[in-house]
């Protein structure tokens, strides 16, 4: 009787991802899905553990690294006490056979307290049951998740069994609830967390333990300083005018700025804040209007413009500082206000007129919000790399890997003299966000066509003003006003992610933009305020399909200041093998750009010729924190990472795209190095079968001096006696076992016993290098080969 007794028990303990709640109800009592919507008193006898002194810390050096921003898995995010307590989903935000919108889960913004969260599909991690120390722990899946890992920690090198460990973007959400632990637990013994990566130390352990055993309690808030509060005030103040002026600026800049961290430039602590609309003036509490996008009605009479300070943890692949100051301020007042342009009436919100900014804003001048754009290029730029649209290969298969952009000067005659009836031109064109979060699919001939009518348009009008007179040269590119460094960028992409650096790096590129206002705006509508990254496939599909013509648009620039007769075959090596639809399209482009270039030209590579010219047209302003020096690196040193930084070809098809290498010194010093792998291909006007347009034997390797890129691929730690080996193991990697022998040597494997001490001193040296860009590296697209 008393084995039945017992093996009754057991199967309700290891049976209850079947049982469900009752079973939970019976163990630790009912649910209390507000228990973390007030304030928590610590449990138990002992020094009460402090979250943010203690718990914070580990959890951002451990946790946070994968579990932040949209791609958390199970939209768990480790990065604030609010993140915590609101739990996990196991719906996907980014889902690419969504067929309806999905109802947006956005941490901060959709819901006010966890049982709000609680009916929008979100189950705790921590206990929401009876309230003791013992419960506190057996009660949690955070706590049980972690006591995995201390139980199974996983082999100390080596690889991981590919059987056991999927690390794909894409892999299925496995998301245990309380009820469902004991199947997690039988099926997927080495799956605590951290997720594929070494274990806490011991001491990390315990602490986190013993803050869930005491109940997760939260630490005070801290207030916030009497500068800081004075700085927010007035800013506040300055974007919550009463004129109509004031209020359409005010809307402008919100809609451009929306997803900042904005900090202001005299404020030693750095605190970052972001722009939210409120129901509430200044000096009330902020209530916070969410809506999809920040041109959506937000159903409130009067929008108040309000600064909130950023909870959560910084990470790099959302960061994207934005300084504020008294200079900054002036400018924009001049742009935005001392011009005496007249405003009759404020825009409405009728999606079709909204989501077209020269519709909304036709009234400030171009130049103006043409100069708001220009002045942090770098800023307006990352929008599209770091905000929700660009995650995964299928969204960033529209850029080339590696390529520079430059702007048209706003200093430009053509651009003063042009603007107006471009702008009034595009109020006829309509953008895929036009159609909301449950687009139809439209063909891409029907998009082609508007395009092609545009660009016609825009042809006409300059070969009219131009009277045959004018010829594009460099000296129509904007220079920063000769001290601005957002004049010329780099991007590279990652394969499924993306970095925008000032300057132009990594020599001659596949491809470069020249991107002028309609062309800026229009990309931002499309891909950062216009995207809703929990719309339906057709939506982010036609976003993607879209950006192909905002490409080519800022391309055909770049050709006009070729040789007339060289475009054609220029434009056709960037498409090789691009499809019919695409060449009927480029062809009939062509036509609308057909004046001769002011330029002079003396070899038959005129591209290059162009790439050197641009460089040395803005060599007084051209961003060089990337570049390593003979002095810093060693005479040896020196050359061998040049040696890597010339290799091409076919073999660096092994590598990873992004990568972090560290070489140690004789003394212990430690030189951080960046490895960025561009991946060549035929042309990038295709959706999918990206393999099939690979080029291998083009692509380059860029070396640059600290950190690119939000999401390492591997780190490798190297002796400066072992580089000369490094490099040349990659000039000879010729598979991918040879890899797999290189990872071995080189490589900090995710199973690495140093890998948490390794990881540490990355971040420590980003953020000395960069304390305001800096964030935490993400780690959910680390290898394991």
């Amino acid at each position: 009787m008393k084995r039945l007794s017992l093996l009754i028990i057991l199967l309700v303990l290891g049976g209850c991802g079947i049982l469900g709640f009752g079973v939970m109800d019976r163990l630790y009592g009912p649910e209390d899905r507000g228990r973390f919507d007030q304030p928590q008193k610590p449990l138990g006898e002992g020094q009460t553990v402090d979250f943010r002194e203690q718990v914070k810390p580990i959890l951002d050096s451990r946790c946070v690294a994968c579990h932040a921003c949209y791609d958390a898995p199970c939209q768990l995010q480790l990065g604030s006490y609010e993140g915590i307590t609101r739990g996990a989903n196991r719906e996907r935000v980014y889902n690419a056979t969504r067929l309806f919108a999905s109802q947006p889960t956005r941490l901060f913004l959709d819901a006010d307290n966890n049982r709000e969260w609680r009916q929008r599909g979100f189950f705790p991690v921590l206990n929401e049951r009876k309230q003791d120390t013992a419960t506190n722990l057996s009660a949690s899946v955070m706590a049980q998740m972690l006591a995995l890992k201390q139980e199974v920690p996983g082999p100390g090198q080596g690889l991981l069994p590919d059987q056991s460990f999927d690390f794909s973007l894409d892999r299925p959400q496995v998301c245990p609830a309380l009820e469902g632990w004991s199947d997690y637990r039988q099926s997927h013994p080495d799956w605590g967390m951290p997720f594929g990566l070494p274990p806490l130390t011991a001491s990390e352990s315990a602490t986190l333990m013993r803050w869930l055993e005491q109940g997760a309690p939260p630490s005070p808030e801290l207030p916030a300083h009497p500068k800081t509060e004075a700085r927010v005030a007035s800013m506040e103040t300055f974007l919550n005018g009463k004129s109509l002026k004031e209020q359409l600026m005010a809307r402008y800049l919100y809609e451009h700025w929306f997803l900042a961290h904005l900090y202001f430039e005299d404020d030693k602590d750095r605190t970052f804040f972001e722009l939210v609309r409120s129901a509430t003036p200044p000096g009330q509490p902020i209530r916070v209007v969410a809506t999809r996008r920040p041109y959506d009605d937000p159903g409130v009479p009067v929008v108040y413009y309000r600064l909130r300070p950023v909870k959560a943890t910084l990470v790099a692949k959302t960061h994207m500082p934005y300084a504020l100051g008294d200079e900054r301020l002036r400018r924009i007042k001049a742009w935005f206000l001392d011009d005496p342009y007249p405003v009759t009436a404020l825009p409405g919100y009728d999606p079709k007129s909204a989501a077209n900014p020269f519709i909304t804003f036709r009234e400030i001048p171009a130049s103006a919000r043409y100069r708001l754009l220009l002045e942090n290029a770098q800023f307006t730029v990352m929008g599209f790399i770091k905000g929700p649209s660009c995650r995964g290969q299928t969204a960033l298969n529209v850029i080339d890997d590696h390529f520079w952009v430059g702007f048209v000067s706003p200093d430009s005659p053509q651009f003063q003299s042009a603007s107006k009836f471009l702008s009034e031109a595009l109020t006829q064109i309509s953008l895929p966000s036009a159609q909301q979060s449950n687009a139809f699919f439209t063909p891409w001939l029907v998009y082609s066509r508007q395009q092609n009518d545009y660009l016609q348009r825009k042809s006409a009008y300059l070969n009219k003003l131009l009277t045959g007179q004018w010829r594009p040269t460099l000296n129509e590119l904007w220079d920063g006003d000769g001290q601005n460094r957002n004049a010329a960028l780099t991007i590279f992409r990652h394969f499924d992610s993306a970095s925008v650096e000032k300057g132009l790096l990594g020599g001659h590129p596949q491809k470069a933009l020249i991107v002028g206002f309609e062309v800026l705006e229009r990309i931002h509508y499309l891909l950062v305020a216009g995207f809703d990254v929990f719309g339906n496939l057709p939506h982010q599909l036609e976003s993607r399909l879209y950006m192909d013509f905002l490409r080519m648009e800022a391309e055909q620039i770049v050709l006009t200041l070729l040789p007339r007769e060289s475009r054609k075959t220029v434009r056709d090596h960037w498409y090789r093998d691009a499809s019919d639809d695409v060449l009927a399209y480029l062809n009939g482009a062509r036509s609308y750009f057909n004046a001769e270039t002011g330029m002079t030209f003396r070899t038959q590579d005129p591209l290059s010729e162009l790439y050197d010219a641009w460089a040395a047209q803005l060599a007084p302003i051209l961003d060089h924190s990337h570049d390593y020096s003979l002095r810093d690196a060693g005479a040896a040193n020196f050359d061998e990472l040049n040696r890597l930084g010339s290799t091409r070809g076919r073999s660096l098809q092994y590598l990873p795209e992004n990568a972090v290498l560290t070489v140690v010194g004789p003394h212990g010093k430690e030189q951080f190095f960046s490895l960025i792998r561009n991946s060549a291909h035929s042309n990038i006007a295709g959706l999918f079968n990206e393999s099939d347009r690979r080029l291998p034997d083009e692509d380059t390797l860029y070396v640059a001096r600290g950190f690119i890129g939000a999401y390492p691929n591997v780190m490798y730690r190297i002796t400066e006696d072992q580089l000369p080996d490094f490099v040349t193991g990659v000039q000879k990697l010729g598979s991918a076992a040879d890899y797999t022998k290189f990872a071995e040597r080189f490589a900090i494997r995710r199973t690495h016993p140093d890998f948490w001490q390794h990881y540490d001193r990355l971040i420590a040296a980003y953020r000395a290098a960069s304390p305001i860009e800096a964030g935490v590296l993400d780690l959910s697209r680390y290898e394991n080969r």
